[in-house]
């Protein structure tokens, strides 16, 4: 476990006490995320589909894993005793019986809370999901899941702030891998090498661009076209450590920038200045998304990217939005992405992003924030 059982017993509490305001006798997850924020069960292996995973929080005690037989040993070695296990694959009963007797004896009759909100999904078939719910009532969890992992403890906070430091080292060497003549799928492959240099356990996201004045895509593979003066380049990690993600980009230019483009980068970076003035407890994520629009379109209502930023942890992306319709209330320890963006020319654009911490007297940054010149190359 990368946490203290203690860390565990906490979130588990804070769950029990809001499954009973609920009304409910247990809780299923089975993502992963969802599966570790209880467990500490991290592992690659969830890169396989083939196997489903559980937990069930019963309404008193430690959570239950149901689980294949594959992960029993990895999941013993955390805080969780009681690990029930079937050897998976099973074309016939894939744990669906063990986790039907588990949900059975835990919630004796009663209902059991899945996620079924935004950002949701359930890790099962199907089909067998459907045999569960004939005989389980379950019902959506009215939002715990997503409340929970919402408001970030010290021990998470730190792992993001580390993730963000390791990001920062790999940013600073850019100049070592990304020059003219260079192809933007050869910067994207060094990139990932540095950030495992620098302390990174994987990186499973990066995207980025580049492009003379802008760029007008930032979620393409990179192609192999060469980086070319004037080009600004673009590169968005969300590299992992200890589990937790980092998410944030860095603009830079392929030798000195024009007017336009310093102007652009300019105004992302006051957009930030604008949502970091306003970033405490009791405003909302609407509140965010306005003060950074009104900098970057004077307040038409933001662009087809569609948010300027979003909650991070154990996922890249988390709730809330920031958006006009997100009126998520901002409370100590969210951890947030400010990701304003600007339009330059003929349709092109530059993005911006940092990560913070919601504090009682102001946000913490994670991100080494940037500063409001381009770095060029």
């Amino acid at each position: 476990m990368t946490f203290a059982a203690a860390e565990f017993a906490t979130r588990t509490a804070r769950a029990q006490t809001a499954m009973a305001r609920a009304g409910l006798a247990a809780m299923l997850v089975t993502t992963e995320p969802d599966v570790r924020y209880f467990t500490g069960f991290l592992t690659r292996f969830w890169e396989s589909p083939s196997r489903p995973w559980f937990v069930v929080v019963p309404a008193q005690g430690k959570p239950i894993a149901v689980i294949p037989s594959i992960g029993a040993a990895l999941m013993s070695r955390g805080w969780i005793d009681d690990i029930r296990t079937w050897r998976a694959p099973d074309l016939t009963d894939d744990g669906v019986s063990l986790l039907i007797e588990t949900l059975q004896e835990v919630a004796s009759g009663g209902r059991v809370g899945v996620p079924m909100g935004h950002e949701t999904h359930v890790r099962m078939p199907m089909a067998d999901y459907a045999r569960v719910a004939a005989q389980i009532a379950l019902t959506d969890d009215c939002g715990i899941m997503r409340d929970l992992r919402m408001i970030k403890s010290e021990a998470e906070i730190d792992r993001v702030r580390n993730a963000c430091a390791i990001a920062g080292r790999s940013f600073a060497r850019v100049p070592e891998i990304a020059r003219a003549g260079v192809p933007l799928s050869q910067v994207f492959r060094q990139f990932q090498m540095l950030a495992l240099e620098e302390g990174a356990d994987w990186v499973p996201y990066l995207a980025g661009a580049a492009g003379a004045g802008g760029y007008d895509d930032v979620i393409s593979p990179a192609t192999d076209v060469p980086l070319a003066k004037g080009d600004v380049l673009m590169l968005d990690t969300g590299l992992v450590h200890d589990g937790y993600f980092c998410d944030f980009d860095r603009n830079f230019c392929v030798g000195v920038p024009d007017q336009q483009v310093r102007d652009a980068h300019a105004t992302l970076i006051d957009a930030v200045d604008a949502a970091m003035e306003i970033a405490k407890p009791q405003a909302t994520a609407a509140d965010l998304f306005h003060a950074m629009d009104k900098i970057l379109t004077g307040g038409a209502g933001g662009s087809d990217a569609g948010r300027y930023g979003h909650g991070l942890g154990m996922q890249l992306t988390e709730w809330p939005s920031l958006i006009p319709a997100d009126q998520t209330v901002l409370a100590e320890g969210m951890i947030l992405t400010f990701e304003p963006g600007v339009t330059t020319t003929d349709g092109r654009m530059m993005v911006h992003e940092e990560n913070i911490v919601i504090r009682a007297n102001g946000p913490e940054r994670l991100s080494p924030f940037a500063a409001r010149s381009l770095v060029v190359i």
